[in-house]
């Protein structure tokens, strides 16, 4: 009998972890639950024990249903059960978007939030509040993937992305690095507006000093295609448009100027640095520079139209450049009576959005404004109720912003 007690004595001083670890867990004590009553009905509770509870006529949980369930964890409760009024609500679910929480963990009738979306992501409709009515949330925001954001990278066979996890969304001007499975290449990519630059060509064996670059892979997996640089239409960036003399139609990628039946002589192709100051273009920029060739891209609301790539011809002369065509209508709300005036506002063309009206802006009537072909439309002033029905009155006002 001594022999065993002994031995006993011997395990707790040789393993004392396992008695802190079973006497460690703390119990919870009953919530105090106002308006509303909880099972199983005692005073104490150990660790991971389940409580249900439920609300008296007129509250309601601060969780999601009319019932619920917290769980003690270590002397305090996963949620903390309360009841709250009926016309309350519970935190909202916003994909891709946050906001200030309450400390309450709850929000009273008639509270106004704010969503920020996150990186990658933009408010649909510029939409970016929600309001609790009578404890339901109305016209919640939807933070959805924005139109200058990249998706993920193009993969370069025998090379990875260093410094940064993998994410299936990029932000606008987000860069991110190749590095060849050699350790002696390596390459920085940007996303603009939808699109990545170019990555490299990693060649298998190749040491120090080689050239790897190139275009065989990059810049094809960007989501949304449209033009570089994610600014606001008129903002002049990339210069003035013009090219340098003598470019006449020569053909881009090299090879003849000549025209049908033509002895002209034949002009190459030589290294851009050949023809001295890059060619610059009105809403665009330079995106890819190489020996041989430049690539440009437009700035958002403005389409690409023309040659892929400009090259330097050997009698000292640039090829065709490409224009940056506008697709957007511009909305100076200050212009419009109806309208909150919030400011200018650029409307892509083909996009339809509500825009606030003067009268009762801070509730629910809005003004629909569409931009088709250069044409900006704007409806009158009405309720949602009222447009779900296509109630509205027609087109009040049409305006042509821009010509091809």
């Amino acid at each position: 009998m001594m022999s065993v007690r002994h031995l006993g004595f011997v395990l707790l001083v040789c393993f004392p972890g396992a008695l802190h670890a079973q006497s460690a867990a703390q119990l919870c004590r009953a919530p105090n639950l106002a308006g509303g009553y909880f099972v199983p009905q005692q005073e104490m509770f150990s660790h991971k024990t389940n409580l249900t509870y439920a609300c008296d006529t007129g509250r309601q949980p601060a969780v999601e249903g009319w019932w619920a369930t917290s769980t003690c964890d270590n002397g305090t409760w996963s949620h903390t059960p309360q009841c709250i009024s009926e016309n309350a609500c519970i935190p909202p679910t916003i994909p891709n978007g946050k906001y200030t929480e309450s400390s309450d963990g709850w929000y009273g009738n008639g509270t106004v939030i704010r969503i920020s979306c996150d990186e990658a992501y933009e408010h649909k409709d510029h939409d970016a509040t929600g309001k609790c009515v009578n404890g339901t949330w109305s016209s919640l925001p939807v933070c959805e993937k924005s139109m200058s954001a990249c998706s993920e990278p193009p993969k370069v066979p025998h090379a990875v992305i260093t410094g940064l996890g993998y994410q299936e969304l990029f932000a606008v001007d987000s860069e991110v690095q190749y590095e060849c499975e050699d350790g002696y290449t390596k390459k920085n990519i940007t996303c603009l507006s939808g699109t990545w630059t170019e990555g490299p060509v990693c060649v298998r064996g190749r040491g120090p000093g080689t050239d790897l670059g190139g275009s065989a892979v990059g810049g094809t997996s960007g989501g949304h295609t449209s033009s570089a640089g994610g600014r606001r239409p008129g903002s002049g960036h990339g210069g003035t448009g013009t090219t340098s003399a003598g470019s006449g139609t020569r053909p881009v990628g090299g090879g003849s100027s000549t025209s049908s039946g033509s002895n002209e002589e034949e002009i190459q192709n030589a290294p851009i640095k050949s023809c001295g100051i890059r060619p610059s273009i009105s809403n665009g920029d330079i995106v890819e520079t190489r020996e041989m060739f430049l690539k440009y891209a437009c700035n958002r609301y403005y389409k690409y139209v023309g040659p892929k790539t400009v090259v330097c011809h050997s009698d000292g002369t640039w090829s065709d450049l490409p224009i940056c065509r506008a697709t957007y209508c511009s909305v100076d709300r200050r212009q419009y009576p109806q309208l909150h005036p919030d400011g200018l506002k650029y409307v892509e063309d083909g996009e339809k959005v509500s825009m606030a009206c003067v009268d009762n802006w801070k509730t629910d009537h809005f003004s629909e404004v569409r931009c088709n072909d250069g044409i900006i439309r704007l409806r009158e002033c009405c309720s949602w109720l009222t447009a779900m029905f296509n109630a509205c009155s027609d087109t009040l006002m049409k305006r042509r912003m821009f010509t091809d």
